[in-house]
């Protein structure tokens, strides 16, 4: 595993209003609220902002009741490989992490996992050929 954090993901409850508000302080995205998530650029970590409604159904049915415990934030680790989602998630388990949602096929293409650590925060971790990786393995954001 290369130890990363390659996307900070926000749940939001209303997607144009939270890309108006980081777009003016000044936070640059190529995409706009009518794709449905919004990366922007930062220095190394992506931000994501996604709706929080979905962000949860995408963890777990569990979730979609927004439980107590879950804060509508999670952390992303970005593989190289859709075999090193497996082994990421296996070593997570293998050390203390609850396995949220086993890795699937994702309804965006990619394939990802779900686990949580000893005090419930949540990380994806996920592969998609369309993701490139600078040398010091940060995610390229286009």
């Amino acid at each position: 595993m290369e130890p990363r954090i390659s996307i900070i993901t926000l749940g939001v409850k209303n997607l144009e209003a939270s890309y108006d508000f980081y777009s003016a302080l000044g936070f640059s995205s190529p995409q706009k609220p009518a794709d449905g998530i919004i990366f922007f650029k930062t220095g190394g970590v992506c931000l994501a902002l996604y709706p929080l409604d979905e962000l949860a159904e995408d963890i777990s049915p569990a979730y979609a009741s927004h439980s107590p415990g879950f804060s509508g934030i999670t952390l992303a680790h970005n593989t190289r490989s859709k075999e090193e989602v497996d082994e990421v998630l296996a070593l997570a388990v293998s050390v203390g992490a609850r396995l949220e949602k086993p890795a699937t096929d994702a309804f965006w293409g990619g394939y990802s996992g779900y686990f949580s650590d000893p005090d419930g925060y949540l990380w994806e971790v996920a592969y998609g050929d369309c993701w490139d990786f600078n040398d010091d393995g940060s995610l390229v954001i286009q």
